[in-house]
């Protein structure tokens, strides 16, 4: 399988108020290195999965409603636990909508997307499913 991957970064603020959380149920701050993983069966006749500039905006774009907001403040989120896990999905569902739509590549050339959170040098969380 090929794979095509691209980064960004987000920092973020925000609580996880249940016990299970110890201390992060308080506002704390997080910066998360962000990869979309674009996988596919064959290139294209250019020799791509997807175009790397396209997804890199993409990616941008996505991001662009989270940078420097304090989560618990976002309506959408309004009573989630934005967890590392969480915010991987919600990514992951942003960014197929623009692969489906065929924004980076052909439409149907993509099979799979993960998106993976790297909360720090030793912990990540991804989401990872068909498109």
């Amino acid at each position: 399988m090929f794979a095509v991957e691209v980064r960004d970064h987000i920092m973020i603020a925000h609580s996880l108020p249940s016990p299970v959380f110890g201390p992060a149920q308080g506002m704390h701050g997080a910066t998360f290195t962000v990869d979309a993983a674009f996988m596919t069966e064959s290139i294209d006749q250019h020799g791509l999965v997807v175009d790397i500039g396209l997804a890199t905006d993409a990616l941008a774009q996505v991001l662009a409603p989270l940078r420097y907001k304090n989560l618990d403040e976002v309506p959408e989120f309004e009573g989630k636990f934005t967890t590392t896990e969480f915010l991987c999905h919600h990514i992951f569902e942003q960014m197929a909508t623009r692969v489906r739509a065929g924004q980076l590549s052909d439409a149907g050339r993509v099979l799979r997307l993960r998106i993976t959170l790297h909360e720090s040098h030793t912990a990540r969380a991804w989401y990872e499913g068909d498109i």
